[in-house]
């Protein structure tokens, strides 16, 4: 019994038949089996029909009943193989239709578990405790973002005090130093010598008295003007 008579047949495992049908799989695996078959008598078909031509020419008219016969042979073969085309056609479609419901069922079953184990997952949980927990993290964000903001700004010490008396104090302190530094100054001494009677050539050192004493006269001069504003201004 060929494969064909098999499947059409009944030709399928005692374990399916038992079943009352086969499975996808087994379909599957039957069908493919069929394309196989097919393809190879397709095969077989195409090399007849070179052969019966290549007879045919090799005849031509100087045989033509036999040139005929061959060219006959050649038409039955080409409609055979156009039959087998059209049956590859017919299971292929229905071997891809087979494999996209067997694809259904498998992604539907596989659904089906993952609904059963969220269900299972969501037994022991309970919509108010859960708003209740999400309230507290929200609480508790708030709570720490203000403890943030609290230790983010700047530390307000000493605001408590005046500021103008502060800079009145500092400017006491740099005028008190300002005095400590003027009496620190050494002023001149007036010289002991006497002026020369003639005039002449200077001796160096005369010179330069001559030069730095009216400077220096200035400077004691704006000195006791500078402590005379300073004693008014400190009564």
């Amino acid at each position: 019994m060929s494969k064909i008579s098999k499947f059409f047949k009944g030709g399928g495992s005692a374990a399916s038949r038992g079943r009352g049908g086969p499975s996808p799989q087994e379909a599957l695996a039957r069908l493919r089996e069929t394309e196989e078959m097919l393809s190879k008598k397709q095969e077989y078909l195409e090399t007849r029909i070179e052969r019966e031509l290549a007879v045919a020419r090799q005849h031509g008219t100087k045989n033509k009943r036999a040139a005929l016969q061959a060219l006959k042979r050649k038409k039955r073969y080409e409609k055979q193989l156009s039959q087998i085309d059209g049956t590859l056609s017919t299971i292929e479609f229905q071997r891809e239709a087979l494999e996209n419901s067997h694809t259904n069922t498998e992604v539907l079953k596989n659904m089906g578990y993952a609904a059963q184990a969220m269900k299972k997952v969501h037994e022991n949980m309970d919509l108010n405790k859960i708003d209740d927990l999400m309230q507290d993290i929200t609480e508790q964000q708030d709570v720490a973002q203000e403890i943030s903001d609290a230790i983010s700004n700047r530390a307000a010490f000493g605001d408590e005090f005046d500021e103008d008396e502060l800079m009145a104090e500092l400017e006491e302190l740099e005028q008190e130093e300002l005095n400590k530094g003027m009496r620190d100054v050494r002023l001149p001494s007036v010289p002991s010598t006497s002026l020369p009677s003639r005039p002449g050539k200077l001796p160096a050192c005369h010179f330069t008295f001559l030069v730095t004493k009216p400077s220096s006269t200035r400077k004691r001069a704006e000195d006791e003007d500078e402590m005379k504003k300073l004693a008014a201004w400190a009564s």
